[in-house]
C-alpha cells in the first residue's frame, strides 16, 4: 500500500517522529503533529533535512478537547482525504492531574483524542480508497484494568496502573470501531499495536530505563499503515506481526459499554 496522505499524532520526537520518517520516505504527504506550532514547523525542517519533501505541520495540545477538535480542523484545511491516522502520542504521568475538561490526564491525552480526532477526522478517511487507523498501544494494556465508571477519572490513581488501563482503553476501542465499521460497510479499517520497549521519554519518566532504538519503535506502526500483509481489522500487532492482545481485551460488552461512554462524555456521534 502506498498511502498519499498521513497524519502521525505526537510526532515531535521519539516514535512518532522515527513514524513520520520512515513513512515520509515511502512517498506521499505526511501531516505531523505536534503540541504547538513552533514544535510542529520544527518536525517538518527535521524531516526535510532527512528527505522528507512533503510535510505538513499541524498543532494542538490533546489534553484539550477543543484543542483535538481544531486540530483535526487543521487536517480538514490541508486536505479532503486522509489515507492513514496513526493515534501514537501518548504520556505517562506520575502525579494525579486533570485536563480543562474534568478528565485525568492519562486517559486524556491517551484515550479521549485520538478517539475525538478519529471520529473528526471518519469523514477524510472515507474518502480514501482504503483507509487505515493505526492506534499505538503498549503491552502494558496487558496489566491494564479499567471499568465504565472509570471514565472519565479512575477511582483510584496510580501511575502505571492508569497508563496500563489507557493502553487497554486503546485495544478495546480498535476492537469496537473494527467491528462498527465493518456492520456500517465502512471501507476503513483499523488496527493497534505495541511498539516495543524503546528509549523515548515517556519510557525514562514512566519507568526509568532505556529500551530499543526509536527506529525498532516505528516499524510495527509503519507496517501496520504500509503493509499488504496485515489481518482482520481489529488485529493487534506487536514486531511487525499479529499476536494476540491480552484475553481480558477481548470483552465486547466492556468494548460498547466503554465506546458509548466515550461518545457520551464528548458529545461525540456515534458510528
Amino acid at each position: 500500500m502506498n498511502p498519499s496522505t498521513m497524519l502521525i499524532t505526537g510526532a515531535s520526537d521519539g516514535i512518532g517522529l522515527q513514524t513520520a520518517m520512515q513513512l515520509g520516505q515511502h512517498g506521499g504527504r505526511v501531516l505531523v503533529h505536534a503540541r504547538s506550532e513552533a514544535k510542529a514547523r520544527d518536525v517538518v525542517k527535521r524531516l526535510d533535512a532527512h528527505g522528507v519533501k512533503e510535510a505538513v505541520p499541524v498543532w494542538g495540545d490533546l489534553s484539550v478537547m477543543a484543542q483535538v477538535r481544531a486540530l483535526a480542523a487543521q487536517v480538514k484545511a490541508h486536505t479532503s482525504v486522509l489515507d492513514v491516522l496513526v493515534n501514537n502520542a501518548g504520556v505517562f504521568m506520575t502525579e494525579e492531574q486533570k485536563s480543562a475538561d474534568g478528565f485525568e490526564l492519562t486517559f486524556a491525552v491517551n484515550h479521549f483524542a485520538p478517539f475525538l480526532l478519529t471520529h473528526d477526522l471518519l469523514p477524510l478517511l472515507e474518502a480514501a480508497p482504503a483507509a487505515r487507523i493505526v492506534n499505538v498501544s503498549s503491552i502494558a494494556h496487558a496489566r491494564g484494568q479499567v471499568t465504565v465508571e472509570d471514565l472519565p477519572v479512575p477511582k483510584r490513581f496510580d501511575g502505571y496502573g492508569v497508563y496500563g488501563a489507557s493502553k487497554l482503553l486503546n485495544v478495546l476501542f480498535t476492537h469496537e470501531l473494527a467491528r462498527r465499521l465493518t456492520a456500517a460497510k465502512r471501507k476503513s479499517v483499523t488496527f493497534a499495536l505495541h511498539p516495543g520497549v524503546i528509549t523515548t521519554k515517556l519510557l525514562k519518566t514512566g519507568f526509568g530505563m532505556a529500551g530499543a532504538s526509536v527506529e525498532s519503535g516505528a516499524r510495527t506502526s509503519v507496517f501496520c499503515a504500509t503493509s499488504k500483509s496485515v489481518g482482520v481489522s481489529g488485529s493487534y500487532y506487536s514486531d511487525a506481526r499479529e499476536v494476540p492482545c491480552s484475553p481480558h481485551a477481548n470483552d465486547p460488552a466492556l468494548e460498547k459499554a466503554v465506546y458509548e461512554k466515550s461518545c457520551a462524555l464528548l458529545d461525540c456521534a456515534p458510528i
